[in-house]
């Protein structure tokens, strides 16, 4: 280093001391900055995943009322009815030979 750029740089370093409640300012005006910065980059990242979220849920909730309509579907008493007559060879008894039983 040179004579200059050593008065030079106490030059600077005197001046900030002389100003220190004013430099001091500025740095926390920096930093409060850089927290705001921080802050909202955090909160766009959590209304990113908010909206994925969201429209996950919309899924889900489509799919759960399909998946209704298929169980609904599914257990219609014709339905089961006809799979047991067809499947199962099952038929519907005769009023003669059912048989009623009486608990005591």
């Amino acid at each position: 280093m040179t004579d200059s750029q050593r008065s030079l740089s106490l030059l600077v370093f005197q001046d900030l001391w002389r100003h220190k409640g004013l430099f001091s300012m500025a740095l926390i005006n920096l930093c409060c900055a850089f927290a705001v910065i921080l802050t909202v980059h955090h909160a766009r990242q959590g209304n990113i995943v908010l909206e994925q979220l969201l429209e996950r849920q919309d899924q889900l909730k489509v799919e759960y009322r399909h998946l209704l309509l298929e169980e609904n579907s599914l257990a219609e008493h014709s339905r089961i009815e006809r799979l047991a007559s067809s499947r199962l060879q099952m038929i519907r008894p005769s009023p003669e030979s059912e048989k009623v039983v009486r608990l005591p």
